[in-house]
């Protein structure tokens, strides 16, 4: 008695990325976080945009509320992000779903409240005001960089929202600085 096994190399994958993330298939979804945890191994900020990209697509497809939940906890496990990235991640997500009027909205924010809750109880009180006031201060950081980028270039495409979501202080307050000079909007972004 013989058992074959088709045997399938994802990495194999790694040039057809847009072609799986056309498809309406949440294996697609899967082997493309795979294939870009591999390509943002030592750049968490690009794994990053990269996760809230596939985040949004999930979003996007007409799924059913679980599968939606299911397949955003598998993501993040293989997207895994340092904790001051993970965190803002998720409150891009949650802003990002203000925004919009998208159906499975409590999902992502029940997952976020029950993570949010465990790091609450450890982290402290004082610590707790202490990075709420240095949030804060990012939070009005990055929206008056978006009022002044729009009011300058135009209305602001998803990558340089991205950007300014996940950012943090020090970067986004010398973003703010290029603004004064930058011709484009690819300039302000442009590390110097």
């Amino acid at each position: 008695m013989r058992i074959d096994f088709p045997v399938v190399k994802l990495q194999d994958y790694s040039d057809r990325v847009d072609e799986l993330l056309a498809l309406d298939n949440p294996f697609a979804l899967v082997t493309v976080a795979h294939l870009l945890a591999l390509q943002t191994k030592r750049d968490a900020r690009r794994r990053c945009i990269a996760k809230w990209r596939l985040t949004k697509l999930l979003y996007q497809r007409n799924w059913d509320r679980q599968r939606i939940i299911n397949l955003y906890r598998v993501i993040d496990w293989i997207m895994a992000l340092p904790q001051e990235l993970d965190a803002r991640l998720r409150h891009g997500i949650l802003h990002w779903e203000r925004r919009t009027t998208m159906t499975y909205m409590s999902s992502i924010e029940r997952i976020g409240m029950e993570i949010g809750r465990k790091e609450g109880r450890q982290l402290g009180r004082q610590e707790g005001r202490q990075e709420g006031r240095q949030e804060g201060r990012r939070e009005a950081l990055a929206d008056m960089l978006a009022v002044l980028l729009t009011e300058r270039f135009g209305e602001l495409d998803a990558v340089s929202r991205a950007s300014l979501a996940m950012a943090d202080a020090d970067q986004l307050t010398v973003w703010t600085k290029n603004v004064l000079a930058a011709r484009s909007l690819s300039e302000v972004f442009a590390d110097k």
